[in-house]
């Protein structure tokens, strides 16, 4: 079992910056690929970015890419996503999972049904 806890999320103007953490429990965090997903209200749950087990390959939705970096410490069982140049449509509440589908693998789960376990979520709102 995983436990997933995010923060780092706050309320921002358009064109700056936040970088929100996932910290994991559970000593198999390496073995998980791990993304980041958003919910705008009245909207369903979206992809934002994804990376491998040891970080070999990243995938961004094209909506954030060129914008956010996703990125993760093994040794601290923790997941990043660096925001930038932020949007009011940014505007959501950010969640990581976590999935155990397809360890040792370099495939790229983009579906949130892939995922195993999720955080509770943190808040973030850009202001224009």
């Amino acid at each position: 079992q995983v436990q997933l806890v995010e923060s780092g999320g706050g309320l921002v103007q358009a064109g700056g910056s936040l970088r929100l953490s996932c910290a994991a429990s559970g000593p198999t965090f390496s073995r998980y690929a791990m993304g980041w997903f958003r919910q705008a209200p009245g909207k369903e749950r979206e992809f934002v970015a994804v990376i491998t087990w040891i970080g070999g390959n990243i995938y961004y939705a094209d909506s954030v890419k060129g914008r956010f970096t996703i990125s993760r410490d093994n040794a601290k069982n923790t997941l990043y996503l660096q925001m930038n140049s932020l949007k009011p449509e940014d505007t959501a509440v950010y969640y990581c999972a976590a999935c155990d589908r397809y360890s040792g693998t370099f495939y790229l789960p983009v579906h949130s049904y892939e995922y195993n376990f999720w955080g509770q979520g943190t808040q973030v709102t850009v202001s224009s």
